[in-house]
């Protein structure tokens, strides 16, 4: 199988965007948007639905959120320091809610997925903040459809106006999202260095 083609990728693409999306819900460092932006890319050269893989992003990052989300509400983030990776994605999250900023307004919950890092912070402030469960479900399912079709979009427009491989169009469309990102995050961020309203995970023993 030759995963430099698009016909080497097929349907696969399919089965990534699902664990992915959820991953980066609770850790920013997994690479969704370079899944989902690449289905784009596939869907451009027909290979794949971009309609299905927009859908399954949305869902997966919806599911993601409310997961999070769920988490944080119900005060069970002491969970996670229950074991050594806990606690290190624990204090992943106390940094990506410092840098992003605490705020959990709708608008927020919304619009923040498309700053690195601040989909991850706007689902667990709000759960700390108490924001009804209905209002973020319907905002995270508004942010998740808005995120899933910009990335997608990417990723087909890519494709489609290029001419290049389905790789390369995929990190054009990933360089075009992070850049776009940054600057959002540059211009609506300005809470940086906050402390984040959630409880710093103990420190591993030795530390």
């Amino acid at each position: 199988m030759d995963l430099t083609t698009a016909e080497g990728w097929g349907t696969m693409i399919y089965f990534w965007i699902i664990p992915v999306v959820l991953g980066d819900a609770i850790f920013p460092p997994v690479p969704s948007e370079m899944v989902v932006i690449t289905g784009g890319a596939l869907g451009a050269e027909g290979t794949v639905n971009p309609w299905l893989v927009g859908v399954l992003a949305a869902v997966a990052s919806w599911v993601g959120d409310m997961a999070v989300f769920e988490l944080f509400k119900r005060r069970l983030g002491h969970v996670l320091d229950r074991w050594a990776w806990g606690r290190r994605v624990h204090r992943a999250i106390h940094q990506a809610i410092a840098k992003a900023g605490r705020s959990s307004t709708y608008g927020a919950i919304i619009g923040a997925r498309f700053i690195p890092g601040g989909r991850l912070a706007t689902s667990a402030g709000a759960g700390i903040a108490d924001v009804s469960v209905r209002g973020f479900s319907l905002c995270a399912a508004i942010g998740g459809v808005l995120w899933a079709a910009w990335q997608t979009g990417l990723g087909y427009f890519a494709g489609s106006t290029t001419g290049l491989p389905f790789w390369a169009s995929s990190l054009i469309g990933v360089g075009v999202g992070l850049l776009i990102g940054v600057v959002v995050g540059v211009i609506v961020t300005r809470r940086r260095g906050n402390r984040s309203p959630v409880d710093e995970p103990a420190d591993e023993p030795g530390m």
